[in-house]
Formats: C-alpha cells, structure tokens, sequence
C-alpha cells in the first residue's frame, strides 16, 4: 500500500534499489517488491514533486522494470505541475 509511504521515500527507495541493483536488471524485473514498489510508486505519483518525477523515472528505466501505468501517472502528474518547476542551471 503505497498511502504509508511519503513520495519521498518511495522515490528514494526506487532509485536506490536501482542503483544498487547495476547489472542485475534480470533480477529486479522479476523481483515482486520491485513490483510493489512501482505500484506504490504509482498511487503516489500526484503528490510527487519535480526530483521525485525525475528520480523514479530514472530508476525504473535503468532498472528496465515494465511499469507502463506508472510512466503515465508520472507524465499526467508532471504536465499539470509543470509550472510549479523550478530551473536547475
């Protein structure tokens, strides 16, 4: 259940179970608390903020974990808080 779990957390853990998993993508796609996670990740995605949208992104990419739905969430929730961004140089 992604509701006990702040935006923050989740896109933290996301990018460091990428991270720490490097070359054992294999791994990861079939590892169901993957799956929990991207779900999560998912109810999350409206509260998330610009660093969360980029560093779940990043991590389920690079993890190539199939999470169509979550991409989604993602791109629908960055579009309507777009102009809640901030430039970074």
């Amino acid at each position: 259940d992604g509701g006990r779990f702040s935006a923050r957390n989740l896109a933290t853990t996301a990018h460091r179970v990428a991270k720490l998993g490097g070359r054992r993508r294999d791994l990861l796609r079939r590892d169901p608390r993957v799956r929990a996670l991207a779900d999560a990740c998912l109810q999350r995605a409206p509260d998330m903020d610009a660093q969360h949208f980029a560093n779940t992104s990043w991590a389920f990419a690079t993890a190539s974990v199939d999470a169509p739905g979550l991409f989604d969430a993602i791109t629908g929730a960055a579009q309507r808080r777009v102009g809640e961004f901030n430039p970074q140089n």
